[in-house]
């Protein structure tokens, strides 16, 4: 997780709490952030799947897309993005893609509707970019507000509602991809029952000077203890998801990347957004590659750019890879040539020069666990 460093890195508001409570800090996407808490990767792992744990996701861009008078602020981020976006109701969250001329994924980010105005997440290494692609195209339609000295705060795990709901009642009601403004501990926060574990939880988007006060709040509650990027990375493959710059990037394209299913069935036959021609062709005659599930046999993990082959012919390549602490065993996804997609296909991963047999599977590779009402 840690990355090379250029220049000073940047703090979030809660640099301060992760020095107090023996965080390892390292380089993550030009901020000081924590990769893991004394008690480890495998019990913070744990700790959230069974509990609920704490993560410091303040480095991620938050942006308010307000309408200029005469123009509507979803219609016009559509031009930029292929999900359904003037299709939200208020306090209804998407999940999307900004993509560019030749389908491919600049970012893919969060988009809720409060109803009068849009709120964006955007991965944080991508956030000064992802600015500059919205002022260029949407400054004429849109004012834009980017809030990037918010905290971001992602409570997750099962026991995640009962402790929140403790400082704030009305988001035990709330369900899955859903949002809305919440008081907490006396400031006026934005809630969203969201999150990137695949499990139950909640992303709180803070004012700066009441970020560390509600992060205390939060893990004083019993069943809270804080969670480094290390836990969220093996959460997060467990359940199938991209991180961005590793399972997608701008050399794949939405229906590569099995992300059919964020962009609405009317924008698939209308297009209308950049690189639209390319991907309604691939949902029309298929991709040329596929994401697709790993189980490695035996313990050897497959790291990020290890080969697949198929009877000696590479067919395609690892993007993430890592232990499962919940499965006990090595996972992986990657891309792999669309013949050679099927699940239980046998193949060989090259790991430090060796072949390991591998079998292709469907994902997540643990279940899902939203909370749908």
């Amino acid at each position: 997780m840690t990355e090379p460093v250029a220049g000073p890195l940047k703090r979030t508001p809660l640099h301060a709490l992760h020095k107090e409570l023996g965080a390892r800090l390292v380089p993550f996407a030009s901020y000081e952030m924590p990769v893991q808490y004394p008690t480890g990767i495998l019990a913070e792992h744990a700790q959230t799947r069974t509990a609920a744990g704490l993560f410091d996701v303040s480095h991620m861009g938050q942006v308010r897309l307000t309408a200029k008078r005469g123009h509507n602020a979803a219609k016009a981020l559509e031009t930029l993005v292929p999900g359904d976006i003037a299709g939200l109701q208020a306090g209804q969250q998407r999940y999307t893609q900004f993509t560019n001329d030749d389908g491919g994924i600049l970012d893919d980010l969060m988009v809720t509707s409060t109803g009068d105005h849009l709120l964006l997440v955007i991965n944080a290494a991508c956030k000064d970019a992802d600015l500059a692609h919205i002022q260029k195209h949407l400054s004429a339609t849109c004012e834009i507000e980017p809030m990037f000295a918010r905290g971001l705060l992602a409570l997750q795990g099962p026991q995640a509602a009962p402790a929140l709901a403790r400082l704030a009642p009305s988001v035990a009601n709330m369900k899955f991809m859903t949002g809305a403004f919440v008081v907490i501990d006396g400031a006026r926060c934005y809630v969203t029952r969201s999150g990137y574990t695949g499990g139950d939880g909640y992303e709180i988007s803070t004012p700066a000077d009441a970020t560390d006060p509600i992060a205390r709040k939060l893990l004083a509650q019993p069943e809270v203890k804080p969670i480094g990027l290390g836990a969220r990375d093996s959460l997060r493959l467990e359940a199938g998801l991209c991180l961005y710059g590793h399972d997608i990037d701008t050399t794949t394209t939405p229906i590569e990347a099995v992300l059919l299913w964020s962009i609405g069935k009317d924008r698939r036959a209308q297009g209308g957004f950049p690189g639209a021609a390319v991907i309604q062709g691939q949902i029309a005659s298929g991709a040329p590659r596929k994401r697709v599930g790993i189980l490695p046999e035996g313990n050897a993990i497959a790291r990020d750019g290890a080969e697949i082959v198929i009877a000696g012919k590479v067919v395609g390549k690892i993007t993430s890879g890592g232990f499962s602490p919940t499965l006990g065993r090595a996972i992986a996804m990657g891309y792999v040539e669309r013949a050679q997609s099927a699940n239980g296909a046998k193949v060989d991963l090259i790991v430090r020069g060796k072949p390991v047999p591998a079998e292709i599977v469907p994902m997540p590779f643990v279940k899902h666990a939203y909370y749908r009402g």
